[in-house]
């Protein structure tokens, strides 16, 4: 899922975070684009397309979650909030590296750059993240969650980083995401922002 040496944008959104409708359309126009880069030229013109079908698919999708019209918004529950970033920066334990996460009200995005060395399961990782968070944020909201809704969306969103350019307006996106969200202070700013170099 993510070769060594790769780097990503990663996004986990809290269940029902997206109007299903809307979702299902965002899928059928990138399904659309990117049968659409098929008939391109050249294989680079096709690569290009859909990189840029790819792009706006995020785009929306991002702007569908930063809305919060449906599902629940429990990572603005500062216990919660803290259970997952902190899981989220053990990743760094089992060998990703995090140079760049921001964690909202019902979304997460977080560059993870996996070392050439390391023999890690991207997926395992984040299946594992998805167990401890869900069981740490059901111990938290006692009863609010009923025992069958799921507590993630199944699955994550993935974007390639394919260079230090992209990399830089990646961060900068997201380092700008509490301010544009008008997310509330704790202390001085939202917390749920990380920075480190690569």
């Amino acid at each position: 899922m993510l070769p060594p040496g790769e780097t990503i944008l990663l996004t986990l959104r809290l269940a029902g975070s997206i109007p299903a409708r809307a979702g299902r359309e965002l899928q059928q126009q990138r399904i659309a684009a990117q049968e659409a880069a098929r008939t391109a030229a050249t294989p680079e013109a096709a690569q290009a397309t859909t990189r840029r079908a790819d792009k706006r698919f995020f785009a929306d999708f991002d702007a569908l979650l930063d809305a919060a019209t449906v599902g629940g918004i429990y990572l603005e529950k500062e216990k919660i909030a803290e259970a997952v970033a902190g899981e989220m920066l053990m990743l760094e334990e089992q060998g990703l590296r995090v140079p760049c996460m921001v964690q909202t009200t019902n979304h997460v995005h977080a560059v993870l750059h996996l070392p050439a060395s390391s023999n890690l399961s991207l997926y395992k990782a984040l299946e594992l993240l998805h167990q401890r968070t869900t069981a740490q944020a059901r111990r938290l909201l006692r009863g609010q969650l009923p025992p069958e809704a799921d507590f993630w969306q199944t699955g994550f969103h993935v974007l390639p980083v394919l260079n230090g350019l992209e990399l830089a307006r990646i961060r900068q996106y997201l380092l700008a995401h509490p301010t544009r969200l008008h997310l509330p202070a704790r202390c001085h700013n939202w917390p749920y922002v990380y920075d480190a170099a690569l």
